[in-house]
C-alpha cells in the first residue's frame, strides 16, 4: 500500500477511535555493503526496509506505536498500539503538532547518478582498494578492511493538521584499514570517505594515506608526562564534537545535564571558535529540508566567535523555553520517540593548512587518535580521560611518533583553550548524533600521561 494511502486510512480509523491529532512518520530505505578480504568479497549484505511511527493524541496525553508493514492489520494495530499507550502515560509534557509551514528551504542532498552505481562497480572499488594498500608499502601485512557501502533513505511525515512533507537523500562511504610490519612491530592506518558523488572516491589516494599512516607510527615510545601544548588533527576533534555535542540539547538543558544551563550570549569558548549547525549544506549527510516533527530547518550558528548563541530546540523544549524551534527534533528511526540531534555539526574551519599548524604548534605533540570515549568521557562534566597516539613536534616539525600515553583535560576548557584553527574541515559521515565536521586546532595544553 501507498504511504500516502496508508496515512489517509490511519487517520480515519483515528478518528474513528477517538483519538485527535494524529501524526505518521514514516521511513524507507536502501543499505548496501561490501567488503573484500584477500581478493575476494567476503561479506554482501543487501536491506531493503520500510516502517511507520505513528503518535496521537487521546485523552490529553501523547500515544505511540509503530508498524514495519503497510497494511491493513497495521492500521488497526497502530491505532489501538497508540490509544493504549497514551493511556499509561505519566509525563506532564506538553507535546506540541506542528501544523506545517507555507516554506520549506530547498535541500540538495540526493544525487540519482550515484543510485546507477552499479554492485559490480562497487565490488570492483573495494577489490582496488585492498590492492592499492598492498601496493603502497612493502611492509603491508594485512589489508584488513578494504570496503564501501550505499545508502539511500525516504523520509515522509503527515499529520491531522496539515503538514505533509517528504525527502529523499544518498551517499556511499569507504573504508580502508592496514596493517604494516617491521621486526616484530605492527602498526595500522586507516582512512573513510562519505560521499554523494563517485567520483569523490579515490581508491589509490584512500589506501596511500592510510598506509602512510600505519608506516610513520612505527618504532613509536612514550613521552614524559606533563602538560603539552597539542595539536588535535580534525577526526580527534570530531570525536570529541560527537561525544559532547548533547551538552548543547536544549533538553540536557531543561534536565540539569548540561553545564551550559543558563549560559546563553555568555563567552563559552575562544573567540576563534563558531560553531555551526547546518541543516542545508549542500549534498551534506544531515541535510534536510524539515525535521523530525515537520518544523523547517535553518541554518544557525550555536557559537558565534565563542558566544553562545543558542541551544539545539524541538516543540517540545522550545515551548518550555518561550521560544521557536530550532528545527533539531530528531527521530534514531521510525520506531522511536522525538529527541533532539544536530544535522551537519561543524566548527568552522580557519585558514591555516595543516603543515602551517605544526609549524605553529612548535613543540609539543600531535593526536591522531584516541581510544575509549564512549567509557572515558563524561557528557555532563565535560572531562575525559582518552588512551591516544600521534606525535611529538619539535621545532615546528614532527620529530618521531608517540604512543602509549593518556590526554586529560576537560570539553568545556578545551573549547576556551583553542589558539588556532586549521583550514583542513572533514566529515565523518552521519551518524545517530548528526554529521559531525571539523578541522585540527592547537589547544594551549592537555595533561598527558606518559612515563
Amino acid at each position: 500500500m501507498d504511504v500516502r494511502q496508508f496515512k489517509d486510512k490511519v487517520f480515519q480509523a483515528g478518528r474513528e477511535a477517538g483519538l485527535e491529532e494524529m501524526e505518521i512518520y514514516a521511513v524507507s530505505s536502501k543499505d548496501l555493503s561490501i567488503r573484500v578480504f584477500q581478493k575476494e568479497v567476503d561479506d554482501y549484505t543487501l536491506s531493503v526496509g520500510q516502517g511507520v511511527g505513528f503518535r496521537a493524541r487521546f485523552a490529553g496525553k501523547i500515544g505511540y506505536a509503530y508498524a514495519e508493514t503497510l497494511d491493513e492489520d497495521s492500521v488497526y494495530m497502530l491505532v489501538e498500539g497508540a490509544k493504549a499507550n497514551a493511556q499509561i502515560i505519566d509525563s506532564e509534557d506538553e507535546i506540541v503538532f506542528f501544523a506545517g509551514a507555507e516554506d520549506y528551504p530547498t535541500v540538495k542532498a540526493y544525487n540519482p547518478e550515484l543510485e546507477q552505481v552499479t554492485p559490480e562497480a562497487k565490488i570492483e572499488y573495494a577489490k582496488e582498494l585492498e590492492k592499492e594498500a598492498f601496493a603502497a608499502d612493502e611492509r603491508v601485512s594485512l589489508v584488513n578492511w578494504a570496503a564501501v557501502g550505499y545508502r539511500e533513505a525516504e523520509a515522509y511525515i503527515a499529520n491531522t493538521l496539515g503538514l505533509e512533507q517528504s525527502f529523499s537523500r544518498n551517499g556511499a562511504y569507504t573504508y580502508v584499514s592496514a596493517l604494516v610490519k617491521e621486526n616484530e612491530q605492527v602498526k595500522s592506518g586507516g582512512r573513510s570517505r562519505y560521499s554523494n558523488s563517485w567520483a569523490d572516491f579515490n581508491a589509490r589516494e584512500l589506501a596511500k594515506e592510510a598506509v602512510g599512516e600505519a608506516a610513520s607510527l612505527l618504532n613509536a615510545d612514550t613521552v614524559k608526562s606533563g602538560e603539552y601544548r597539542v595539536l588535535l588533527r580534525y577526526d580527534v576533534v570530531r570525536t570529541f564534537l560527537a561525544t559532547f555535542a548533547s551538552v548543547f540539547s536544549a533538553e540536557a538543558v531543561q534536565k540539569g545535564l548540561s553545564l551550559l544551563a543558563g549560559k546563553l550570549g555568555e563567552q563559552i569558548a575562544s573567540p576563534l571558535v563558531t560553531l555551526i549547525d547546518d541543516p542545508l549544506l549542500e549534498n551534506g549527510a544531515a541535510s534536510t529540508p524539515f525535521d523530525g516533527e515537520g518544523v523547517p530547518t535553518r541554518t544557525k550558528d550555536v557559537i558565534a566567535a565563542g558566544e553562545l548563541k543558542t541551544y539545539l530546540h524541538n516543540l517540545k523544549t522550545a515551548k518550555k523555553d518561550g521560544v521557536e524551534s530550532t528545527g533539531n527534533a530528531s527521530r534514531a528511526s521510525f520506531k522511536s520517540t522525538v529527541g533532539i540531534s544536530p544535522t551537519n555539526f561543524y566548527i568552522k574551519p580557519g585558514e591555516l593548512g595543516y603543515e602551517e599548524l605544526v609549524r605553529e604548534l612548535g613543540s609539543g605533540l600531535i593526536i591522531i587518535s584516541v581510544q575509549g570515549a564512549h567509557s572515558g568521557a563524561n557528557p555532563v562534566s565535560g572531562d575525559f580521560s582518552l588512551g591516544a597516539y600521534g606525535y611529538l613536534v619539535e621545532d615546528g616539525k614532527i620529530a618521531r611518533p608517540v604512543d602509549q600515553i593518556t590526554i586529560a583535560g576537560n570539553f568545556f576548557q578545551l573549547l576556551q583553550d583553542v589558539e588556532a584553527i586549521g583550514s583542513d574541515l572533514e566529515f565523518g559521515g552521519p551518524g545517530m548524533g548528526g554529521n559531525v565536521g571539523a578541522p585540527s586546532l592547537i589547544v594551549t595544553k592537555l595533561a598527558v600521561a606518559g612515563n
